[in-house]
């Protein structure tokens, strides 16, 4: 591992390597950079290397070196004939565990789980062609959600490339629009500084994917790496503005009287700082479906997730709020609905790291593109420094308890109120079992401190509404995406990456099965994956659709046996027996926490069949395109 030093020159570097092209999502700042590496002060001063320092060794050897060299332990690779050797310098690693997925979308997952629940990025390899366009989902969900993921893929060799060569694919074509960056690998000494270049665009600033093409050639040449060539990249030094903004920030929440902290996904490094900041100010939190865990969800100042299927309180309270504090979001339709009547009453500051999403959907009245994390530093240092003071001066000098004392205490209790007036409810079915009780039960035999996976649909909503989050990088969904068949592999790689953590799969039947070969990869690693399937035989959040919208005609979201519609089909208690899983099934209210428990204790992994009713739904429900005062309210 490296740490960097970056530092401003007065010149640019040409850019040689046509290939090489940022996107338009890449954040860059206008200035340039120079990154010089030293010794990671966390890790080993120096690395060791199984080569002497002078011998020649195969690029494939550079590659897996370099990897090792960046503190890569996993790496979800499928292998094929264009990455072969790469296959085959990873068996000789001792250092670099290759796990074996059984799909090569199992595997790009995998590794966004890896890099959600660690914060570390995800590492993934494939083969040319099909083996690569595989994995293109996995890559946009991680540009979606801002997750580190270096994809290495291998390559036709170069003198076969714009052939149309068996398995040959443009890549780098086709990723560009949804990469941080990426890079066709056209010599072999260039491996070991775009290896260097492709971790630090990966984490830096809002994180993201980058992909490695290397053509197979490439791969066998022989080469000599020279580990010191610095690498020269636009910079996104982590800056922060004067900081007159910031105390102008303090002077809008003591004037307020309805304020809101809006949290995102930016906030999942920071959750320290924005729990003392609420502890500062006493201003009540609402999270983005991404934001979940950053603040926890039993603080009595957490109004939960807001948006299209958030609470009501959540979206209420933004709706009334005369401040709206946006820290690490993005407005996004989910959120926002009609998003000019989002907020519309509320002075808005945006605090973002990526200047592209600072008023791209939603004019703030204030802004400030950094690190969320410097910010709130900088803004607690103020509430600190104030509080100490007891007063600050504004036009007049307002007590500094809090923001405003009368106007807390205002707020807050009309926030109980609503909060009394709209409790979170949902439909029951006598014996059989509401999908959100399991959740409820999943929270109280976990206290709150499980991994979360999900796929998507209703079960990711459900899951995200009853279970009480309660730490940063315990939730892991596909949300901007909205990837089916994300949340076993995301598992895998988060049972992985935190070994000891209780990892829990809450899925669907149909997106459990878009990826259900994964059980095997799960059943050879010997992954202690909880699997809890809620299996109502549709595809539910389309039913619900259906029902809502349409004419409540199911043509196309039954996945049950139309000629059999009593039997359970597919039955999932045969594919886990196939890769030897334990697993039961539950279909009564009164025996599922015996289930849970159960599922919880067994070692291993363990998969748990909830049958659930078709007509459970998920509620609340803000209709697309529509505002809070829309909303769909309560159990159906």
């Amino acid at each position: 591992m490296v740490s960097f030093k970056l530092l401003p020159t007065l010149f640019s570097i040409p850019n040689t390597n046509p290939y090489r092209k940022p996107t338009i999502r890449t954040c860059l700042s206008h200035r340039r950079l120079n990154v010089i590496l030293e010794p990671y002060p966390g890790g080993a001063k120096t690395f060791i290397s199984r080569f002497a320092a002078d011998e020649p060794r195969k690029g494939s050897d550079i590659l897996v070196e370099a990897l090792e060299r960046e503190g890569v332990s996993h790496v979800f690779g499928y292998p094929g004939g264009a990455s072969m050797e790469i296959h085959e310098a990873l068996a000789r690693s001792s250092i670099i565990r290759n796990v074996l997925p059984r799909h090569e979308q199992g595997g790009i997952f995998a590794a966004d789980g890896y890099a959600r629940a660690s914060g570390r990025p995800g590492v993934c390899l494939t083969s040319s062609g099909p083996g690569a366009t595989n994995i293109i989902s996995g890559i946009a969900d991680a540009n979606f959600d801002s997750i580190p993921i270096v994809a290495i893929t291998g390559q036709v060799p170069r003198r076969l490339m714009g052939t149309d060569a068996f398995q040959e694919v443009p890549l780098t074509d086709i990723t560009r629009p949804i990469t941080k960056f990426n890079y066709l690998v056209l010599d072999v000494e260039e491996i070991p500084f775009i290896v260097k270049e492709a971790f630090v665009i990966a984490t830096s600033g809002r994180p993201g994917p980058v992909l490695i093409d290397i053509p197979r050639d490439i791969q066998k040449e022989m080469a000599i790496p020279n580990w010191n060539k610095p690498i020269m990249l636009h910079g996104n030094a982590s800056r922060l503005q004067e900081k007159a903004l910031l105390e102008e920030i303090v002077r809008l929440i003591l004037q307020s009287k309805r304020p809101v902290v809006y949290a995102g996904g930016g906030c999942m490094n920071c959750s320290e700082e924005l729990r003392r900041f609420v502890e500062l100010t006493g201003i009540p939190v609402a999270t983005t479906l991404m934001g979940l865990g950053v603040f926890p969800c039993t603080d009595e100042l957490s109004l939960r997730m807001l948006g299209m299927h958030g609470t009501m309180l959540a979206n209420y309270a933004v709706d009334r709020s005369d401040l709206l504090l946006a820290f690490g979001v993005r407005f996004d339709d989910r959120v926002t609905g009609k998003v000019e009547a989002f907020a519309e009453n509320a002075k808005i500051v945006h605090i973002d790291i990526d200047p592209m999403e600072i008023g791209k959907n939603k004019k703030p009245h204030l802004s400030i593109c950094t690190d969320v994390k410097l910010a709130l530093e900088g803004i607690n240092r103020i509430l600190e420094k104030n509080a100490s003071k007891q007063v600050i001066s504004v036009e007049k000098d307002i007590p500094m308890t809090k923001y405003n004392d009368n106007a807390s205490s205002t707020w807050r209790k009309e926030i109980e109120e609503q909060k009394e007036k709209h409790p979170p409810s949902y439909r029951t079915f006598g014996e059989a079992i509401p999908p959100q009780y399991a959740i409820q039960v999943l929270d109280e035999l976990t206290n709150g401190d499980a991994i979360i996976c999900t796929g998507v649909g209703q079960h990711q909503m459900w899951a995200a509404q009853y279970y009480k989050h309660k730490h940063p990088r315990h939730w892991l969904s596909s949300s901007g995406l909205g990837a089916m068949g994300f949340g076993l592999p995301a598992a895998m790689g988060a049972a992985l990456a935190k070994p000891g953590a209780v990892v829990v799969d809450i899925d669907g039947d149909g997106s459990f099965m878009m990826n259900i070969q994964e059980l095997a990869t799960i059943r050879v690693e010997n992954l202690p994956v909880k699997m809890m399937i809620f299996n109502n035989q549709h595809l539910g959040m389309v039913y619900q659709y259906e029902y809502e919208y349409g004419d409540s005609n199911s043509m196309h979201s039954y996945l049950g046996n139309p000629s059999n519609q009593a039997e359970v089909f597919p039955d999932m208690l045969m594919f886990a027996k196939a890769c030897n899983i334990a697993a039961a099934r539950v279909t009564k209210k009164g025996e599922l926490r015996e289930a849970i428990e159960k599922m919880l204790k067994t070692p291993g992994p363990y998969l748990l069949d909830v049958m659930v009713p078709h007509e459970a739904q998920v509620m609340q429900l803000i209709p697309d395109g529509s505002s809070f005062k829309d909303a769909i309210r309560g159990a159906q």
